[in-house]
């Protein structure tokens, strides 16, 4: 990442240096995930569509720890996978919008809050910003090559209410919690880079 854009990699030292910790990151552009892979103090294991799985990246995000998931179903062993990342002290990486969008985290889906919860991971916010600021010309796919892109590392938080629930009632309300960290965590990151 850091030959191809310029990135700015802002409040990295708020990510603990180990134990379970869920990256909670918005989703406006392709090279986002790629982008915090590139940036993130410690390795991170995306939840990546079984559609990016195909030909020569398939074994080259497998090699690095990336995790397939079927989003038509409830990919047990996806969850699986995820949790046992979690387990084993890791970082795990997770567009809580389901799939790239606006980025401003206005449709979370419960699939994080059910990992922070049943994974006792703290959450990290994460905003990359301006990877959809401008078109590049050699690839209009991408950024321009060169241009500056943020990466800003929110303060982690514990999504749970205390009670150890995981009833759907539970995971609601710690979803609706999440989304106002989530929120207050980009527009916090909007101001303090001018973005």
């Amino acid at each position: 990442m850091h030959g191809l854009f310029k990135p700015r990699v802002l409040g990295a030292w708020r990510v603990p240096v180990s134990g379970p910790v869920i990256l909670a990151v918005n989703h406006s552009h392709m090279v986002d995930g790629p982008m915090l892979m590139g940036t993130a103090p410690r390795p991170v294991h995306f939840l990546i569509k079984k559609e990016a799985f195909v030909g020569p990246l398939d074994p080259f995000l497998r090699g690095i720890g990336q995790l397939k998931v079927d989003r038509a179903t409830a990919d047990r062993t996806a969850i699986s996978n995820a949790l046992g990342v979690l387990a084993d002290g890791g970082v795990l990486g997770i567009f809580p919008e389901g799939t790239r969008g606006e980025g401003d985290f206005a449709s979370l889906r419960a699939g994080l809050a059910y990992f922070a919860v049943r994974g006792g991971a703290p959450i990290v916010p994460v905003a990359v910003l301006g990877s959809t600021d401008r078109r590049g010309r050699l690839i209009p796919g991408l950024p321009p090559l060169r241009s500056r892109v943020d990466v800003v590392f929110g303060d982690p938080f514990e999504t749970g209410d205390g009670s150890g629930r995981r009833t759907r009632k539970a995971l609601d309300e710690a979803t609706v919690r999440i989304q106002e960290r989530l929120t207050a965590h980009l527009e916090s990151a909007r101001r303090f880079t001018g973005r």
